[in-house]
């Protein structure tokens, strides 16, 4: 008998929280540090106790057949680093049948709000959550205010951040990834924006993964979700112990410190 949705993002999000670590990055530009060695930092992921992770179709199918794990998300938005102008613009490339269908558990689309393509993008993503409501399939919504035409308004301390959390809710999605808005007040005002999982991504440039921790740790006091976070994990030298230190924060409420510890 197919799983619900509830019962999908029970498993995925466990007690309404979720360590998910995305490996979509190489659609967009390759060489990516990580990512040459695919089958061996998806199995450390599984093995140090990733909830999900979110892969392009393509890959998707080679890891489901290869592993019969439950844990996949589908992400089915593209663009790569050769697109010029339209770099930003996501363009769709698959259903939710299409992503059952390859093995997934879940669905991730991104928008990009503040883009010349924003609105086409919000149509993409508002098409994918009709579709995946219908086979209980849950939906991540990775949603980012970062484009030319962003408006944020003076006395948003989030930078627009919470509507970008906003966004993804209203649009039907399940949980959405957002960026980390720099400290816990004003992502506390995120996460009371919406009421579903909001997962923070890799933090800025240059943050070391003791530091991202830190951020973690912020996150999860202020009403957080969880991490949506990848080249801190799959380009590290030990992706599962990255995992697992994640996982402390996240689901066993231990301090940074406490989970720097199980990095060796």
């Amino acid at each position: 008998m197919a799983e619900t949705l509830f019962e999908r993002l029970a498993r995925l999000l466990p007690d309404g929280r979720g360590v998910w670590i995305p490996m979509d990055h190489g659609i967009s530009g390759y060489p990516e540090k990580g990512l040459e060695k695919m089958d061996e930092v998806v199995d450390a992921c599984i093995a140090g106790g990733a909830d999900a992770i979110v892969l392009q179709k393509g890959t998707l199918s080679h890891h489901f057949e290869r592993t019969g794990w439950n844990g996949f998300v589908c992400h089915v938005s593209v663009s790569t680093v050769h697109g010029g102008s339209r770099a930003g613009e996501k363009v769709r490339v698959a259903s939710a049948d299409e992503c059952l269908f390859r093995g997934a558990s879940a669905c991730s689309a991104q928008v990009n709000l503040g883009d010349e393509a924003e609105p086409e993008m919000i149509a993409e993503m508002g098409e994918l959550t009709g579709e995946a409501i219908a086979l209980g399939m849950p939906v991540l919504g990775m949603v980012y205010p970062r484009g030319a035409n962003l408006v944020v308004a003076d006395d948003d301390v989030t930078g627009g951040v919470a509507h970008a959390a906003r966004v993804a809710w209203e649009l039907g999605c399940d949980v959405v990834k957002v960026p980390w808005t720099g400290d816990a007040d004003s992502f506390a005002q995120v996460c009371a924006a919406v009421p579903i999982p909001v997962l923070i991504a890799g933090g800025p440039l240059g943050t070391s993964f003791e530091e991202l921790l830190g951020i973690v740790e912020q996150a999860i006091a202020a009403g957080g979700g969880g991490v949506c976070m990848g080249r801190q994990v799959f380009g590290s030298a030990d992706p599962a112990a990255h995992v697992r230190a994640l996982r402390a924060v996240v689901h066993e409420g231990a301090s940074a410190a406490e989970a720097a510890a199980l990095l060796g």
